[in-house]
């Protein structure tokens, strides 16, 4: 379901569209069960949907239009990935975000693109570097409007330019396999004094370390830029509900707050 309007908060005239679209699009070689899955997963990930909302097989049904057989794929599909926590005498939900799993994810992924900085910078691709650092002005016009979408979405793309600089982009395609739960956290972080203008920094200083030809001092600088990740400083800026630490048991009738972060 489109994250910008969820089906039960529409007006008649967009609950008519929506199902419209998505009947559409069920049309196509796709399976009902993995276009589900797919925008639910972009939904939950991109905050959309945040940690403790509910998840309604019957709505979601009623917007695309289909049994509840393909919906329920999906959301055991969201289950092994441990983006949705069910219990049986309470409902569905959007599942807390696992801060211990969140370092193994960041692990990996400085495992990866240390490679892909390293790479870039050995490449010295003139017109891949151009467009990265376009992106740092987008991101940084982002910040100034507090625009932590297109925020985010610039920092996304950052990432995936230099894989592709590097001649690599599907090194992109397996970082992302592994860091939707880093994700979710990210954006929650996004609030954070400083936290957009530190990272535009940060990326600046990647962008020259790769443009100077010093793959050491890039591979340093993403090495750096990835680890802040890992030190949870932002943690205190988190509404405490979004998150679930290890060894801490699962909770069915646990319903976090929804202030918006």
């Amino acid at each position: 379901m489109p994250a910008e309007v969820h089906f039960h908060n529409a007006s008649p005239l967009q609950r008519v569209a929506t199902r419209a679209a998505l009947r559409s699009r069920l049309s196509r070689p796709r399976t009902a069960s993995s276009i589900i899955h797919s925008d639910l997963r972009r939904e939950i990930v991109s905050l959309a949907r945040k940690p403790g909302d509910t998840i309604s097989e019957k709505e979601i049904a009623a917007a695309y239009g289909v049994s509840r057989t393909p919906v329920r794929e999906a959301i055991l599909k969201l289950t092994d990935e441990r983006l949705v926590e069910s219990f049986p005498q309470s409902g569905t939900f959007v599942a807390r975000i696992p801060v211990n799993g969140l370092a193994e994810a960041i692990i990996i992924r400085t495992a990866l693109e240390r490679v892909t900085v390293r790479l870039a910078t050995e490449r010295q691709d003139l017109l891949a570097l151009k467009q990265i650092e376009a992106l740092i002005e987008t991101q940084r016009v982002a910040a100034a409007n507090e625009d932590r979408n297109t925020f985010h979405d610039g920092d996304e793309a950052f990432h995936e330019a230099i894989a592709s600089a590097a001649g690599h982009p599907g090194i992109w395609t397996l970082v992302q396999t592994v860091k939707f739960q880093v994700d979710r956290y990210r954006r929650l972080t996004l609030p954070a004094p400083g936290r957009m203008v530190r990272v535009i920094s940060e990326h600046e200083t990647i962008l020259q370390a790769i443009k100077s030809g010093n793959s050491e001092r890039a591979e340093t600088c993403m090495i750096d830029h990835l680890e802040a990740l890992a030190s949870f400083s932002a943690l205190n800026h988190i509404n405490p509900d979004f998150l679930i630490h290890e060894n801490e048991p699962l909770d069915p009738t646990h319903q976090p707050n929804k202030a918006d972060q």
